[in-house]
Order: C-alpha cells, then structure tokens, then sequence
C-alpha cells in the first residue's frame, strides 16, 4: 500500500478481510514495543537529554510517534477518538505546519514534564484506540495505509532515538555505553580487498511502483540514463580513511568543496565524529562505549563534506543515487537483506564484512553525490501528509542502503534518505565510484 496522491482514484474504501486486520495489527504492536525496547535500557534521565538543536530526547521520540498515530489515524477516522490530553498536539508535533504550532525544536529538553510514565501511559492509550479502529467493522483499505505509514515513521524514529542517545552520551566524560557490545563468533580485522564492480550505459527503471509500502519520494517510477560507470564492491575502512587523515586530508583546501571547507574551519574538524586519539591509538565512542578503532570496520558518522573530500584524494568519486540504485539492484548478493547488519541483528555498530561479496544493503548508510530532489512527476499530496518529505527537497544530498540500526523491514532498494551535507550524527559512510 502507498499513499501517492495519484492513487485516489482507486477504490481505497474496500474493508479489509481479517486476516489483513490480524497481519497489520501484529505489525503494528510488534514495531510499537521494539520502540520501547530501544528506551528500556537507559534511565529517566537519560530520556530526558537533548544534546543539540538537531536532536531530540528519547522521551519526546515515544511521545511523538504517538502523536503521529493520534493525529493522523485516530482523530479523523475513528469515532471514539478520545484525546489523552489536549496540550500533547502541540507539544509532540515536528514540523507539520498546517497542523498548528509546534513547541520549539531546540527546546525539547526542557519538557521535564510530562513525565515518562505519562508518556507511556500516553502511548497505551493510543494503542488501545488503535486496535479499536482495526477492529470496527468500517475499517478499510485508505486508514490501513495511513497505519502503515505510522509504522514506518516510528521506525524511522527508532534510528532517530538511537543516533540521538549515542551523541547525548558520547557528551558524558564517563563515557557510558548504551548496551554492552554482543559476543561474536568472528571479528574481521583484516581488510577486504576493494573491487569494481563494472555497469554499462543505457536507460534504466528507477524508483518504487507501488506495489509494496513506500514513501511518496519514492515515486513515481521512471526511466534513468546513466553513462558507463563503476563502483566500489564495499564502503571504505577506517585504516583506508586513517591514511586520508594522516596525508593531511583535513588540512589541504584543495579537496574539499568551499562550503565544505569553511565548515571543516569553523569547527576545527581534524576526524570523523566521535573518534579519539589517545597517546598515538585512535578510539571510537560506540553504543557499548570507548572502544579501539577496528581498521577493518566501516569509516562512518561523516558528513557529506567529508565523504565528498575523501572520494576527491582518493581521486575518485560518490555514485550519483541513480547508479546507486542501478549498482545495488545488479550486483549486490542473492542473500543481502538476509545476511545485512541491521537493527534487528543487535550489534548497532557496522562491522567489516567476512566475505568480498557486495552488500550494499546495511551497515552504513552511504553518502551519494544527488541533491534530494524530486523525481520527474513528483507531486505532494495537498493536505498535512504531503509535508512528511515534500517540503524538504532543499539544500540536503542523499543517503541509500539503511545502516546497522535500521530495521530490515524498513528499507529496500529504492529507499531515499536525506540529511543535510554538514550532519554527521547518521551512521554515515562511503562508497566510492569512478566513470
């Protein structure tokens, strides 16, 4: 189900059977409590913190999510509505402008009340309603699809909740982890080595058509003509992105854009975010803590700007989205989504790959070198909906292929994230590329 303006003129009123009702209700509780599972390792106060404009307290992501549902599902479409408290549309909207105010974003920190325990109740009380409306007997095919959309924003929100703690402790001199590092069979410390992997030039299908959940940016399908190209058969390592450092990569102006340049400056950036040198060993703060740099791991938590200099002094350069999504429909592994470092696997750190086989799905999210724009025939539906992506297709360059803390039922090949070139808080890495 999508919810592309183009498809109202399809009958959306069609009730659906119960076993729809069972299998969308299941989803929705199962995505519902791994929300709550993220929040439950940390304290009251941890879900108190916000520590930048750009983030948001854990709390206020368990409040929002349900203000998603309430506001968009259960105010409109069902008749019991009941609303658990009439300050909560403003406190807990985002951006939806046509909705009304929104309490000031860099300010989120500051609601020590409501409480957690509010916020839970505040979220019980939703669900109940929600499972309500599933089960009325006028439920039908359009509220379904808006539900599914929820799910996918609060998953989308459970990566939000996890890149936001990680910055928040990583602020903390104790340096706390978040959960302690799963035990694995195997640590790749060796370096795999790096191939091309060739394509040629021709008109290609890009975008989603539909027929599964996606989100309107996705759309329309529509045909791409890319010049032959190649790219690399995995994202760059830390000892790769080590010698770019050592090389005086943050200190040499010819390999970075002007704003890029000015931001490296303006914020004395010698590192990805979050690395520490430490008497001549570099470490990196994780969400089980300090940890020492593994060569062989993923670079990540970089922004475009530095994604961008490093593709330049490796005399290479980032895949336009287009072949990204060209490559990874070609060349990545039969098995990708099965054997892909996602959420669900429980590692939250990207981790090097055992075998030289493409992956591009998890891990890291992979810069490219596309604006977020839209695609030809885009067009945002007229009421509040269509300011979910719609309005954001400005100033911020595309990510594709989800990370370790994406959930896996959440991405897919045509996925497009956005985040602006300066944001390195996203679990952001690199795939080179070359003409």
């Amino acid at each position: 189900m999508n919810l592309d303006a183009r498809e109202e003129s399809k009958d959306i009123s069609r009730e659906l059977s119960s076993e729809a009702r069972t299998d969308l209700l299941a989803r929705y509780q199962h995505v519902r409590l791994e929300t709550e599972n993220l929040a439950d390792p940390l304290t009251a106060e941890d879900m108190q913190l916000q520590s930048m404009a750009d983030a948001s307290p854990t709390k206020w992501h368990l409040a929002h999510t349900s203000w998603f549902f309430e506001v968009f599902i259960l105010r409109p479409h069902f008749v019991d509505f009941r609303i658990f408290d009439s300050s909560y549309p403003t406190l807990f909207n985002s951006y939806y402008n046509s909705l009304g105010s929104a309490h000031s974003r860099p300010q989120r920190g500051f609601l020590s009340r409501p409480s957690i325990d509010q916020i839970f109740a505040y979220r019980d009380a939703v669900d109940q309603q929600i499972q309500q409306l599933i089960e009325k007997p006028s439920f039908n095919e359009h509220i379904a699809s808006l539900i599914l959309l929820g799910i996918n924003h609060e998953q989308q929100h459970q990566e939000l909740l996890l890149m936001d703690i990680k910055h928040a402790l990583s602020l903390n001199p104790l340096m706390p982890c978040y959960l302690q590092e799963p035990v694995r069979e195997e640590k790749n410390s060796a370096v795999t080595s790096m191939n091309w992997l060739s394509v040629g030039a021709g008109n290609y299908a890009l975008g989603s058509d539909g027929e599964q959940f996606c989100f309107d940016n996705e759309q329309p399908p529509h045909q791409q003509f890319v010049a032959d190209f190649k790219v690399a058969s995995r994202t760059v390592c830390n000892s790769e992105y080590l010698e770019f450092i050592r090389d005086g990569g943050y200190r040499e102006p010819r390999h970075w854009l002007s704003d890029g340049w000015d931001w490296v400056k303006c914020n004395q950036v010698s590192a990805p975010m979050y690395w520490r040198h430490r008497e001549g060993v570099w470490w990196q703060f994780t969400l089980a803590g300090l940890q020492q740099l593994n060569p062989a791991d993923p670079v990540f938590h970089l922004s475009f700007y530095e994604a961008d200099a490093y593709a330049r002094w490796a005399q290479k350069r980032l895949p336009t989205e287009f072949e990204w999504e060209i490559a990874a429909c070609l060349h990545r592994t039969s098995d990708a989504f099965v054997s892909a470092n996602m959420l669900e696997k429980g590692n939250y750190q990207p981790y090097a790959e055992i075998t030289d086989k493409p992956q591009f799905i998890g891990s890291v999210w992979e810069w490219t070198g596309s604006a977020y724009l839209p695609y030809p025939g885009y067009r945002a539906n007229a009421d509040a909906i269509g300011e979910y992506n719609g309005k954001f297709m400005c100033n911020q360059m595309v990510l594709r292929g989800g990370s370790c803390i994406t959930p896996l039922s959440h991405i897919r090949i045509s996925y497009r994230n956005f985040f602006y070139p300066h944001q390195s808080w996203q679990f952001s890495g690199i795939r080179l590329a070359e003409d």
